[in-house]
């Protein structure tokens, strides 16, 4: 028990280690690129669906290994909300890796930390929740509620692009797309998110009972 434990810590440590490598390395390369102010850009910075979700990865990971007992770390490692990140942080990896790799031309460290916060990270972090999270407690009902984070964000940047007309991601983007567009791709969204949160649970529940 305390060997697995001991684990659990070890490597939830390193995959938070390399979130708060990628995060920061992301901020600071980005704050060079970009000519705005500092308030603007750090809103900008905390706008993107990537970043809000590997900062819960790393949130995750550090009440893991440092504050497991707490409110916070409870809530947050409970099975339904690990399962809930692991589908946040796998939709970053699908949306990414199959739409806006071919529309970005990187190099060097900024290609390095793109792969950690799209490939590394959610690939690492849906190992741990595969072979370390007890999946016991997860029912279908809770992806509706899971679907709740991602809704806010769509209502957030709907509503801070019509302020700003900063949209985070081209298939968002109201202003080159028109609303109508938009909302049909925020639905085909919807709708990968729900699946990927269906195979989780499905996931779950078939590891459950095979052990």
């Amino acid at each position: 028990m305390g060997s697995l434990k001991s684990l659990k810590s070890v490597l939830a440590a390193g995959i938070g280690l390399i979130a708060l490598f990628a995060i920061a390395m992301q901020f600071i390369l980005s704050w060079f690129t970009l000519e705005i102010s500092g308030a603007e850009y750090i809103v900008r910075f905390f706008s993107y669906f990537t970043i809000l979700s590997n900062v819960l990865v790393m949130l995750c990971c550090c009440c893991i290994v440092f504050s497991s007992k707490s409110r916070l770390g409870r809530w947050i490692t409970k099975p339904a909300s690990m399962t809930a990140i692991t589908l946040y942080i796998l939709v970053v990896g699908i949306i990414y890796n199959g739409i806006l790799r071919f529309l970005l031309d990187l190099h060097g460290m900024m290609q390095v930390v793109d792969e950690l916060l799209h490939v590394v990270i959610p690939l690492s972090f849906f190992l741990y929740w595969w072979f370390l999270v007890d999946k016991r407690g997860i029912t279908w009902n809770q992806v509706l509620y899971w679907m709740v984070f991602p809704l806010i964000y769509l209502l957030y940047t709907l509503c801070h692009g019509a302020y700003s007309d900063f949209y985070p991601y081209p298939f968002v983007n109201v202003t080159d797309l028109g609303i109508e567009r938009v909302l049909i791709n925020s639905l085909g969204v919807t709708f990968v998110f729900l699946i990927v949160g269906l195979l989780l649970i499905a996931m779950g529940k078939w590891q459950t009972r095979a052990t």
